[in-house]
């Protein structure tokens, strides 16, 4: 949906929160600069996320084309299927401290079956759900 966010924006008269806005809000109040954005293939390369990311400031970094199509293939093969597997979560890590060498403060879980995966308390850098970071609606 937050890809066609600023077309269902046009359409309506009530604001639209795009998850990107609320994740980016987050980010400044933690003080961050650079972060490593983890999602599906399209979340991860196409624009939409990372561009909100940007203007707000911040700089988003992803994996290389290898741990993209491990990432994807994960969500799609086995986390939609219940699957959560120790060895996928060793990868999971280690393409997090790939992106922490390459400078990521802290990095955003951008799928919703990742935190199932991976905790804060596995990582050495602030873990951002998205999710969480959404205003309460009333």
């Amino acid at each position: 949906m937050h890809k066609i966010a600023d077309e269902v924006q046009a359409a309506v008269s009530i604001p639209v929160i795009h998850i990107a806005d609320a994740v980016a809000a987050a980010i400044r109040a933690k003080g961050l600069q650079k972060v490593a954005l983890l999602g599906t293939k399209y979340t991860m390369q196409l624009d939409f996320y990372r561009n909100r990311l940007s203007i707000a400031g911040i700089e988003v970094i992803i994996p290389g084309e290898a741990d993209i199509e491990l990432i994807n293939d994960t969500i799609y093969k086995e986390f939609s299927k219940g699957i959560f597997l120790p060895e996928r979560k060793t990868q999971f890590l280690q393409i997090i401290e790939t992106l922490r060498l390459q400078g990521a403060e802290g990095v955003i879980l951008g799928c919703t079956e990742i935190p199932i995966l991976v905790k804060q308390a596995d990582c050495s850098i602030p873990v951002l759900i998205p999710l969480l970071f959404m205003p309460k609606l009333r």
